[in-house]
């Protein structure tokens, strides 16, 4: 494994929380992406709920987590950490979109051959592009 496909360490990934992190897409689109640890792994999803796919679960202090599920806290979803199924909310019975890893000793790999890793974080956005936060649609 290279090291520009290196995510993190395993003991950076909390264990109430998730790890924000960016990934590229085949198509040159920048995307959040989480890591979320469960009790015998750690998974990786891209950061959006399947209700509204403009809505981050993520939103950069870590995802709202409870009983290994993590929340949309804009739709109330529940989505299982470890299969990333929603089994409750607008969007139950969707997935979330899932991203190959590597465990390799203490460390976490991006191993997804449709991403490429492009560092932790949110994706950085300009404070005159931002809009309301509201999620009424007019």
């Amino acid at each position: 494994m290279s090291d520009l496909e290196r995510i993190c360490g395993v003991d950076d990934v909390p264990e109430d929380t998730t790890f924000l992190f960016r990934v590229r897409d085949d198509d040159g689109e920048e995307r959040e992406a989480v890591l979320v640890r469960t009790d015998s792994d750690i998974h990786g999803w891209l950061n959006y709920c399947m209700h509204l796919t403009h809505i981050k679960l993520d939103k950069g202090s870590g995802a709202e987590m409870r009983n290994g599920e993590i929340i949309c806290e804009n739709h109330g979803a529940y989505f299982e950490a470890d299969s990333g199924y929603c089994n409750y909310g607008p969007c139950q019975g969707a997935v979330l979109e899932d991203l190959d890893l590597t465990i390799d000793g203490d460390h976490v790999f991006l191993s997804d051959d449709d991403f490429s890793f492009e560092g932790t974080g949110a994706i950085e956005t300009d404070p005159a592009d931002r809009s309301s936060k509201s999620n009424v649609e007019f």
